[in-house]
């Protein structure tokens, strides 16, 4: 049976922050806000639990899950040296809405699906998020719906898809208009992007100095 938190009340909240961690902790799943879209997470370093995660998504691992992290020097012990281009967004968007693909770690002992050496980094502007984060170190998160269906905008349209499969749900009201995040790929020569989300095109441009497009 699943638990829902209310967090916009402080014990709640409170309440809901320690079940989430242990939830985590014990390799269960989550739902929480995120400043684009309501995500399912759990610990990233837990194989089993993100293959579960897979599944409640109903989705393979061709289609590998993010992780998001609690501060900017985390990355640091994630990802195959941080390059200038990688802190110059990081330095500009995080917290906030800004995904950055980087070689990932290989003595990193994680499964986040076929990812070919990368790793699909954020950190998010959102409280909750970012408490419960800092409580169980990084989480592989992805959007909270079943795949093919609507990206969940409140906790109550993650529990109509995802029902039990998700341990605890911490409600933090209404996303707004479920924009996902924009991706940029640094494991290349050049900066890709992959999806322009929340934050434009131009102005990862102008941040990098260099046009910044889909990959030709």
């Amino acid at each position: 049976m699943s638990a829902v938190y209310d967090c916009g009340e402080p014990q709640t909240r409170a309440d809901g922050l320690r079940a989430a961690a242990a939830a985590v902790r014990s390799g269960r799943l989550v739902v929480l806000p995120t400043d684009t879209v309501y995500g399912i997470g759990t610990d990233a370093f837990d194989g089993v639990a993100v293959r579960g995660l897979l599944q409640a998504k109903r989705r393979g691992p061709d289609m590998p899950v993010g992780v998001l992290v609690g501060s900017w020097s985390t990355v640091d012990g994630l990802a195959l040296g941080v390059s200038r281009q990688a802190r110059m967004l990081i330095e500009a968007f995080w917290p906030g809405d800004l995904s950055i693909v980087l070689p990932h770690s290989p003595s990193l002992n994680w499964d986040l699906g076929t990812t070919r050496g990368t790793v699909m980094l954020r950190m998010p502007l959102h409280p909750v998020a970012l408490e419960l984060l800092r409580e169980v170190g990084p989480m592989a998160v992805s959007s909270a719906n079943v795949s093919g269906q609507p990206p969940a905008a409140t906790a109550q349209e993650a529990l109509d898809q995802l029902g039990d499969s998700v341990a605890v749900y911490l409600d933090g009201g209404p996303s707004g208009e479920p924009v996902p995040s924009t991706i940029v790929d640094l494991t290349g020569e050049e900066p890709v992007l992959l999806r322009e989300g929340a934050v434009s095109a131009e102005a990862v441009s102008e941040v990098l100095g260099v046009e910044v497009g889909p990959r030709s």
